[in-house]
């Protein structure tokens, strides 16, 4: 595993650039210092390093008594797993990469593959179906679901610990923001709009609509209200530590960005997903993070309300490509369409990169990031939907403009998702197993190194309310203890904690890992069986090899399910209109 040395502060890198590329991937390395190379790259290169001079005129962090630490918790929507460069992808995200290079990535940590179920689980501590947060045969859930009166979201668990709680971004939850516990809130409701919005709040009250041409962006935006949130913190309740739930809409569908940002990246991806998948999964290997082989592309698997290939063809045009298949079977021009739509996914990711940089920017002028925790994760794999909604697509405007409405699709997401199988939606790894970084430069001694220990977003409550100094709070009669531990001991050491399973199921899709043993299922297929410790790619199902381990993973699947049965038996639940988001 790399090491970086042992108490590498950001004081530190900010004063040498060339500290900061000795700790950053190759590839992050390469796209700063190099400012010969493209003049994209070069600009960017010189951006950061007068990022870090600026960062050298502003007051240094004052080593005071420790306190309980800030924490900042930080969402990306339909993220790949290998789409950020500290983990093997070729977008540029040097803040993020900044991020691991000062603190731990965790190789094998999991969402609950789709956007409503896991932020239910990061928010609560709970499985989305503890909570009617999804459903589950015989107990009703879904995005529309209400959680039970007994359930408590995170910041309410922090409050009686002395933190205020602010929230910029993506909601889907039930309930006003304010309610759950936040101080402040910029909730982005409208998931069809990345330039205008039409329903967005500020502390549960309506805002105005951006009017198209406005310059709104959505990534932007979210950044700027939690710097302003941070602002009057310090302003206000400097002597509070405070929790920061920033989550982004990037890069999920629309896929619409800057212009700018686009032609950053508009010839980067003529060479396709099999190329594309191929070079991540090699970059990989090289850093060390995961050696796997990669899957074949399966054209079998696309939610089943994606729009027809017909349909695509009419509404989007002759260039789009409705099933995961080699490129090189793609029409000429398919082959130069899709291109542009893995184009916009890279811009929005970069730009939500960079708005993650004046967050971490305003933490540092604040003089708090030493002693403010950052997780960093995505709420389920990159997409395979295909679909349109909103104002409709416009196929004559320009790709990634406010007037069209383009999807990833399956073929660009196996890529994202590389070197896994399958997408969001889906239980296999490529829907659930997620980029994790954690950086605590005071609280973490490690730096760029590793941790194979396994984590779900069920830990993070946990996870947080110990990093708070709290407990979870006495139980009552008749309600269940949280499912998660606390990951802070394999901050220190890998390996350090350990459980007796996870647990899955979306919508008739079903997974569950103990140890390195998994069983995983698609609607209505029959189990199969993955030994992760070989075969992380779930290629080799060793089902009508091993079954008694098969029926023992199966057995434990079942015994959770029926406990959930139970546990919500008495829960009234009003019917609720499901979103596909």
């Amino acid at each position: 595993m790399p090491r970086f040395g042992k108490r590498l502060s950001y004081d530190a890198l900010d004063r040498d650039p060339r500290i900061l590329a000795s700790c950053l991937t190759p590839l992050s390395r390469r796209l700063i210092l190099n400012v010969t190379m493209s003049s994209y790259f070069g600009r960017l290169g010189l951006l950061l390093l007068g990022l870090a001079a600026l960062t050298d005129q502003m007051p240094t962090v004052s080593f005071a008594a420790p306190t309980k630490p800030n924490i900042v918790l930080i969402l990306a929507d339909d993220m790949g797993f290998s789409d950020a460069g500290c983990y093997g992808g070729e977008i540029p995200t040097p803040n993020l990469d900044r991020l691991a290079a000062n603190g731990l990535r965790f190789t094998q940590f999991y969402n609950t593959a789709r956007c409503w179920p896991t932020r239910a689980a990061v928010l609560t501590g709970y499985y989305a179906q503890q909570v009617h947060r999804d459903g589950l045969p015989g107990v009703r859930g879904g995005s529309g679901g209400r959680r039970q009166p007994w359930v408590r979201l995170l910041p309410e668990l922090l409050h009686p610990l002395g933190y205020r709680a602010y929230h910029s971004g993506k909601w889907h939850l039930d309930g006003p923001v304010l309610a759950g516990g936040f101080d402040r809130s910029y909730s982005l409701n409208d998931h069809n709009r990345n330039f205008s919005p039409r329903q967005h709040t500020l502390d549960d009250q309506p805002l105005a609509p951006a009017a198209p041409g406005s310059g709104y962006y959505s990534s932007s935006a979210i950044a700027q209200h939690a710097i302003d949130f941070l602002g009057q913190h310090q302003r206000e309740h400097a002597g509070q530590p405070f929790f920061l739930y920033l989550a982004f809409t990037s890069p999920h569908f629309p896929l619409q960005a800057p212009p700018e940002d686009i032609a950053l990246f508009r010839d980067r991806y003529r060479a396709g997903w099999d190329v594309l998948r191929e070079e991540r999964g090699r970059r990989l290997k090289a850093i060390g993070l995961l050696d796997c082989a990669l899957p074949p592309l399966e054209a079998g698997y696309f939610p089943g309300w994606n729009l027809s290939p017909a349909a695509l063809g009419e509404r989007v045009g002759p260039g789009e490509v409705a099933r995961a298949v080699p490129w090189s079977s793609l029409t000429e021009t398919q082959q130069a369409f899709q291109p542009v739509k893995m184009a916009i996914h890279a811009a929005m990711i970069h730009r939500m990169d960079l708005e993650i940089g004046r967050v971490l920017q305003q933490l540092r002028a604040l003089r708090v990031l030493e002693n403010t925790v950052v997780f960093f994760l995505s709420d389920n794999g990159a997409s395979a939907e295909l679909m349109i909604r909103g104002d409709g697509h416009d196929p004559a405007a320009p790709p990634g403009a406010a007037a069209t409405f383009l999807c990833l699709g399956p073929g660009w997401s196996s890529a994202a998702n590389a070197p896994f199988r399958l997408h969001k939606y889906w239980v296999h790894e490529g829907g659930i197993a997620t980029p994790f970084i954690v950086c605590w430069p005071r609280g973490i001694q490690a730096r760029g190194e590793f941790r194979a220990n396994p984590g779900h977003v069920i830990d993070l409550a946990p996870t947080i309310l110990d990093l708070a100094g709290g407990r979870w709070p006495e139980r009552a009669a008749g309600v269940p203890p949280p499912p998660g531990k606390s990951l802070v001991p394999a901050f220190a050491k890998d390996g350090a904690v350990t459980r007796p399973y996870f647990w899955w199921y979306h919508e008739g899709n079903r997974a569950l890992r103990a140890d390195h043993w998994k069983i995983t299922a698609a609607q209505g297929e029959e189990w199969q069986l993955f030994d992760l410790a070989n075969d992380r790619s779930e290629l080799h199902n060793l089902a009508s090899k091993q079954p008694a381990r098969l029926k023992q993973l199966e057995k434990l699947w079942n015994d959770q399910a029926d406990q959930i049965r139970a546990q919500t038996a008495g829960d009234p639940q009003p019917k609720s209109k499901q979103s596909q988001n």
